[in-house]
């Protein structure tokens, strides 16, 4: 009997194909997986680049303006730690508010004395007698502002006109309105530059910023607004 060599081939099913083209089949496969988890790891190291130079550069990463940072510092929020520890920095979060920010990684050595801190790459600065005054107030107003509305649900804005006549109960008041104002105006914009509050608005109005809360001290505010208050109703008591 003979075979016909067109016979046997029309006897392979029609969907095999062979062992060098499923092993280029599988090679094209691996391939793709890889180029897809090289693209993934690609991605999650550039977020975690963005959100670290973005921390670096301000100090601060607010969800209401920088959403996508924010996110980033959330999801890779171990990742970045890592990259923060040899800076001797930390990265800290708060979800509820919505900011993160970074502050000075705790050292084994907490028997240094305040005075004697330091770090190369970050610069504390005293605030002025005003200045604490005026964050003391705020803070006051931002706190009231969360217990009423809760927390994280609406920005916290206080009009200047509010504002002001609580300023003046503490500091003596000049006799002239405008100076008044410019006063306080000139305090609040250079409280701009610790992400405290936001520029005055078309409503004559600052929105209290979440760093707020974690900038100021609660019991060293309360301490000066109550030695303020005794020095004010002494010296009122003086003059009568």
């Amino acid at each position: 009997m003979s075979v016909n060599i067109f016979d046997q081939f029309s006897e392979q099913p029609q969907n095999s194909n062979p062992p060098a083209v499923k092993a280029r089949e599988s090679i094209a496969t691996d391939s793709v997986i890889d180029g897809a988890s090289a693209d993934s790891a690609n991605t999650t190291d550039q977020q975690v680049k963005d959100a670290t130079q973005e921390l670096l550069r301000r100090g601060h990463i607010e969800e209401s303006h920088k959403p996508v940072l924010f996110r980033n510092a959330c999801t890779h929020e171990r990742k970045i730690q890592t990259v923060l520890e040899p800076l001797d920095l930390s990265l800290r979060l708060d979800t509820h508010r919505g900011v993160a920010w970074l502050t000075v990684a705790k050292t084994d050595d907490e028997s240094k004395e305040e005075d004697a801190w330091s770090h190369p790459l970050v610069r504390r600065q005293r605030l002025t007698l005003e200045q604490s005054l005026l964050i003391a107030l705020l803070r006051q107003a931002f706190m009231l502002h969360e217990q009423n509305d809760g927390v994280g649900q609406s920005p916290a804005k206080i009009a200047i006109d509010e504002l002001l006549p609580q300023f003046l109960t503490y500091f003596e008041d000049s006799g002239s309105d405008q100076k008044n104002e410019s006063r306080l105006l000139s305090l609040l914009d250079q409280l701009k530059t610790y992400a405290i509050v936001s520029e005055v608005d078309k409503n004559h109005e600052v929105t209290i910023r979440p760093m707020i809360v974690h900038l100021a001290n609660p019991e060293s505010l309360s301490a000066l607004l109550q030695s303020l208050k005794t020095q004010v109703q002494t010296e009122g008591a003086g003059n009568e």
